[in-house]
């Protein structure tokens, strides 16, 4: 028989502290549920305001910010992270989720500080593989 697709494995956060912003209680534990299962300890916020003040006071890891949001959207959110000394998370890793998903809304989100980008609606291991990345606990498969 043929082999199918090799399944990808979720990566593991075991220890990673992420920050996630978004206005949408519903999507704050949607990505609270998926990175705790993942062994991720996770922080939250509703605004950017609130964001920079968890950020400030917790310092995660990594961060993961939604970018339509009232009052201060995403892209004011990283502005003002990336403003902050290093001591107080101003170069935290950072992903992007929005819905916005063309090239040029991707190459938005990366000129305005963020490392990444992931689109709505979110797929779990892409997001997962994403977040180990910036926190360094990717696992490359070895080589055979």
């Amino acid at each position: 028989p043929v082999p199918g697709p090799e399944r990808v494995r979720p990566a593991e956060l075991h220890g990673v502290r992420v920050l996630v912003v978004d206005d949408e209680e519903d999507a704050r534990e949607l990505l609270r549920t998926l990175l705790e299962d993942s062994g991720a300890s996770v922080l939250t916020a509703g605004s950017a305001e609130d964001g920079l003040q968890v950020l400030r006071a917790e310092q995660p890891d990594v961060l993961v910010s939604d970018i339509g949001m009232p009052g201060t959207d995403g892209y004011g959110f990283i502005e003002r992270v990336r403003a902050l000394s290093p001591e107080q998370g101003g170069r935290i890793p950072a992903v992007a989720i929005t819905a916005y998903a063309r090239s040029e809304d991707r190459t938005r989100v990366l000129r305005a500080g963020f490392q990444s980008h992931v689109p709505k609606p979110v797929e779990p291991v892409e997001l997962l593989a994403v977040l180990a990345s910036l926190a360094g606990r990717f696992e490359t498969p070895p080589k055979s």
